[in-house]
């Protein structure tokens, strides 16, 4: 499967809406009152699920696209309503802002062949090497 074109309306949506995302969740984490010490701390949290590349790509990717997913922050936002744990709650906008941002830069949920192929295109070398072979 070939990714999309560069240029594409759609690699244009999908970054619009990582923007949208990382703004709403960064206008929903100031209603919370929640510290942005705790903020800075947590941010680059998801992230630490890149150490998964240093293991088979699939299983890296496996990993990687679960923490940067937004179904986990989702369900955390959820919980934090539901079970009345007010907690939860700056925890999950924090996750989801991350990858509202990473969205917004073009890193996108990764394929098994490895890190650089995402369903936003493809990054890093993979990227570099595509533009060589003239894809």
């Amino acid at each position: 499967m070939l990714p999309p074109p560069r240029g594409s309306s759609l690699l244009l949506l999908l970054r619009l809406e990582g923007l949208m995302v990382a703004a709403v969740t960064a206008v929903a984490y100031t209603r919370t009152g929640a510290s942005w010490w705790l903020f800075a701390a947590l941010w680059l949290a998801p992230d630490l699920s890149l150490l998964g590349y240093l293991g088979r790509p699939c299983r890296a990717a496996r990993i990687y696209n679960v923490f940067h997913s937004y179904f986990v922050p989702g369900v955390l936002g959820l919980s934090a309503f539901l079970l009345h744990a007010h907690n939860l709650l700056p925890v999950a906008l924090i996750w989801a802002n991350h990858i509202g941002v990473d969205r917004l830069l073009g890193y996108g949920l990764k394929y098994g062949a490895g890190f650089g192929w995402t369903h936003l295109g493809r990054i890093g070398a993979a990227k570099r090497d595509a533009i060589t072979a003239g894809l």
